[in-house]
């Protein structure tokens, strides 16, 4: 880094990304900085400034301590082990120890006291919800909700023809005569463990899932106007059942709210979709499919008069941009659901969905909206 890159940054001040710190003597303090940045997407901590941004520089001695300090700290105070690239600039005169500090990879990273800390803006906070907690695990791939066990749940809680008509195309068999415990089969197929299944299979065969989980639906408003603060509405409907019912209702919910449009087609022919079948479908199925199901609210489908919204729970998931997702690059957040969505619903799992829309109908935006922790789909309505 240059000096002058350096003073630029030093110029703005502190945010999620840069830390001043005049000096560091407790390796507490400097543990529970690097843990933050950890846990969060990096940064860098600037040692010889204060917080309102003067040079106050580090002598010889304080630049050997100090890098012994870093050094130890981020391997003896961080649980797991960090490593850590320092660099000393010389600033009006004056040395300036930077610290850079990666995205972790093996979330979510400690303190010696057992404290996750993550950024909070130029600011630092402890977190201390569960779900919090499970999120920085998913970064990691240490978990994902689909796997988590539903309590209530066993074997009467499986729609048994629905999963016995699956098991049938699947396999050309009747999963009720060829003595296959179902209990097993689904253990076997990582949907149930100890007799109690799990969110991907009470999502996928449950027997109305939405008694165990009343947040995991899609609720579906055709608005009067332009604005989702209006009370005026034309349709609604709470869409409720296992992912193929809430896929299928969706999309009929569309279908029944949005023009048709006749083209070249005969008088009597009932006309295209305004918007293509194609990108309907791919905007549900991925809203079911790699929605965060930490998070307990439900996907809301929007419709106005100008334009088509889909609202997934939660942000792209490891860093995952909205280039890369136009660019067919995808992270799989659900591995059960998607490994079963190739089955049972209009999904390739290849990441090549998003691409097919917008080759289809380029007049979509997507929105990683970071602040609300909710990723957006908005879909335009051709001009009346």
């Amino acid at each position: 880094m240059e000096a002058l890159e350096l003073i630029d940054i030093i110029s703005r001040g502190e945010d999620s990304k840069h830390q001043l710190k005049r000096n560091f003597t407790n390796p507490d303090s400097l543990a529970a900085e690097m843990v933050a940045f950890s846990n969060s997407d990096g940064g860098m901590i600037i040692i010889g400034v204060d917080d309102i941004g003067n040079i106050t520089g580090l002598l010889s001695d304080d630049i050997r301590r100090l890098n012994q300090l870093i050094s130890n700290t981020a391997t003896n105070n961080v649980k797991n082990p960090i490593n850590v690239r320092t660099e000393i600039l010389l600033v009006d005169e004056k040395n300036v120890i930077i610290v850079f500090i990666e995205n972790g990879l093996d979330k979510p990273y400690l303190d010696n006291n057992g404290i996750v800390w993550v950024k909070n803006g130029a600011d630092k906070r402890r977190i201390t919800s569960r779900e919090e907690l499970r999120r920085l695990f998913q970064t990691s791939d240490l978990v994902s909700s689909d796997k988590i066990i539903i309590d209530g749940t066993n074997l009467n809680s499986i729609d048994d023809e629905l999963l016995s008509e699956f098991y049938s195309i699947e396999y050309g068999e009747d999963i009720q005569t060829i003595g296959i415990p179902k209990i097993n089969y689904l253990e076997n197929s990582k949907l149930a463990e100890n007799g109690k299944i799990n969110l991907a299979g009470l999502l996928l065969f449950g027997n109305n899932p939405e008694n165990f989980k009343p947040e995991f639906i899609i609720k579906a408003i055709n608005f009067i106007g332009n604005e989702d603060t209006s009370s005026n509405y034309r349709d609604s409907d709470d869409i409720v059942g296992n992912l193929k019912h809430q896929y299928e209702n969706a999309y009929g919910f569309l279908n029944r709210n949005l023009k048709k449009i006749q083209g070249n087609k005969d008088i009597n022919s009932i006309g295209n979709l305004e918007i293509p079948r194609i990108v309907l479908q791919e905007i549900i199925v991925n809203a079911l499919i790699h929605r965060n199901y930490f998070i307990a609210s439900p996907i809301r489908l929007f419709i106005f008069d100008d334009r088509i919204e889909i609202i997934s729970p939660g942000i792209l998931p490891n860093n995952l941009t909205i280039e890369n997702i136009k660019n067919g690059i995808s992270i799989i957040r659900n591995p059960i659901l998607a490994s079963f969505g190739t089955k049972l619903l209009p999904y390739r799992g290849i990441g090549t969905g998003i691409k097919r829309a917008i080759k289809s109908y380029p007049n979509i935006e997507f929105i990683n909206d970071e602040v609300n922790n909710q990723f957006k789909v908005i879909i335009m309505r051709p001009i009346k």
